[in-house]
């Protein structure tokens, strides 16, 4: 019998308060620890494509290669900075060629994002390479360890959603996903633009 075994009742759940607080500290010193290793793989995904980029300017060309164009309020809004911040990152990866800047023709005060071929380029590569290092990591987990980590990883992300801890619930929000001027979307679209968020994280 495991420690943690041996600290649930018959019915598979913590015998007291204290042992359910000391259980979900583990728990959560596990996923910090996790969330750092798989930040670190990031780092490396990105240094080996293009090391001139920061992980923030990462995450705002995953933002928009996720949602599709989107105004520079809401852009700042999912990132969690203000709009200067914003402005600033935009521009230094405006003049890389990654995003493309114009301004809103619906209403000239806005200012419309999107990704550029080369930026979109940058993101699959940065994916796939940390795509490639995560599961070459898994792979060296026991069989039995890497099975037990699929319905725990789901519980985690279904507990996320949950509590409204989706990166681009803000984008949402704020009515920040906007149609392509180049490419409208029909009549019959959901509301925010042409594009259905993908499922996209840093």
């Amino acid at each position: 019998m495991t420690p943690q075994e041996s600290r649930l009742n018959p019915s598979g759940t913590p015998s007291s308060r204290t042992e359910l607080d000391r259980e979900a500290e583990e728990v959560t010193l596990a996923v910090m620890a996790a969330s750092r290793v798989l930040v670190a793989i990031s780092a490396r995904a990105l240094a080996s494509t293009d090391d001139s980029l920061t992980l923030p300017q990462l995450r705002a060309l995953v933002v928009l290669d996720t949602c599709g164009p989107v105004k520079l309020a809401a852009m700042a809004a999912t990132l969690g900075v203000n709009p200067s911040t914003a402005l600033r990152m935009v521009e230094r990866l405006e003049s890389v060629g990654l995003i493309d800047r114009k301004t809103n023709p619906d209403n000239r005060r806005e200012v419309i994002l999107r990704l550029t071929p080369t930026g979109r380029d940058l993101v699959e590569r940065v994916l796939a390479d940390r795509r490639t290092e995560i599961r070459a990591l898994v792979q060296q987990l026991p069989a039995e360890t890497r099975a037990a980590l699929v319905p725990a990883l789901k519980a985690l992300a279904e507990a996320a959603d949950e509590m409204a801890m989706d990166p681009f619930d803000e984008v949402r929000r704020i009515a920040g996903l906007i149609d392509d001027p180049l490419n409208p979307a029909p009549p019959d679209a959901p509301q925010g633009g042409r594009r259905r968020p993908r499922d996209r994280t840093t």
